[in-house]
């Protein structure tokens, strides 16, 4: 049975997903970035029926969803710079990863077993009156099956995890349309662990130059593994016409049967990214041959979901 859709705007809808997920239940909940699948994060089994949802890997992370500072301080160890961070980014698309407290509510499972925790307070007023209701952190990766690409509404949700979820809350298409930016603060430094819907510039505004983080084998972060917001369709990236068998996702000039931006303008495109690999996906392409996006403000982050879209595909 479909999960039923509900406005997130709706006080009934709100009370009805914070009992369900104070029962260990699934709630999609709307954010900024994409739509979040959440669960209570100090509930293991909660967590693991999440996990089960999705597909999801065990060993990749998950994020913690917060209120704002004053909830994120009873979960993590909070530096001078993540509180700067918080001041200026909070609520909204960008995630800090610090040490875990010992007294956090958050099970081991969600965190992977690791000594940090992801911490993001959302910037969508649905999400932010869901934890309030609720009174705690909220784990919520994207809506969808793993691998596959993020949702970006209601209905994307829908049909992907509808059979598997007990409320999905409506909040329209999402603003952003990438998942967050996700700095790590572990050893006194900022380290860029996934670049997302908010600009490197911006951070390094108050960070300084941010370190790279290294290529382990183990998941520092949610969103890092190799092949990851794929279509069912392979995709050919730095296009400039279609192949036969192909559509063509074009940006600026190049156009193609859809195009992410004409005026190629980057909030645009990253607002469009996963609703247009959607459509053209449903097309039954070949391949999907994606126009090339320059590689600086937020075409970081569009590249970077690109190339894990395009990258051989490493199991759910």
């Amino acid at each position: 049975m479909t999960a039923p859709i509900q406005p997130a705007d709706s006080p009934h809808a709100i009370a009805r997903a914070a009992t369900f997920l104070r029962e260990g239940g699934l709630v999609a909940m709307p954010t900024e970035t994409v739509y979040g699948l959440a669960a209570d994060a100090s509930n293991a089994a909660a967590v693991a029926r999440l996990y089960a949802a999705k597909g999801r890997p065990r060993f990749n992370p998950l994020i913690a969803h917060v209120t704002g500072a004053a909830m994120a301080q009873t979960l993590v160890a909070w530096p001078d710079l993540a509180g700067e961070l918080a001041a200026a980014f909070w609520p909204g698309p960008l995630t800090l990863v610090l040490p875990k407290l010992a007294e956090a509510p958050i099970c081991d499972l969600a965190n992977a077993g690791l000594m940090s925790v992801a911490i993001r307070a959302p910037g969508h007023p649905g999400a932010q009156a869901l934890l309030t209701a609720f009174g705690g952190p909220l784990v919520a990766p994207s809506a969808n099956p793993s691998g596959s690409v993020s949702p970006t509404t209601a209905r994307h949700v829908s049909d992907g995890l509808g059979d598997r979820l007990d409320l999905i809350l409506d909040g329209g298409a999402c603003t952003v349309g990438l998942e967050s930016t996700v700095i790590a603060i572990l050893d006194g430094r900022a380290t860029l662990l996934r670049p997302g819907g908010l600009e490197r510039s911006r951070i390094e505004a108050i960070t300084g130059p941010l370190a790279s983080a290294g290529q382990g084998d183990a998941p520092a972060s949610p969103g890092m593994l190799a092949s990851h917001y794929a279509p069912r369709a392979p995709i050919r990236l730095d296009a400039t016409h279609a192949e036969a068998g192909e559509v063509l996702l074009g940006f600026g000039a190049i156009d193609g049967d859809l195009n992410l931006s004409p005026n190629g303008d980057l909030t645009e495109a990253a607002a469009r990214l996963f609703s247009a690999l959607r459509e053209m996906d449903a097309r039954g392409p070949k391949h999907i041959a994606v126009a090339p996006i320059p590689d600086e403000g937020l075409g970081e982050a569009i590249n970077d979901r690109l190339q894990r879209a395009a990258a051989p595909r490493t199991g759910p």
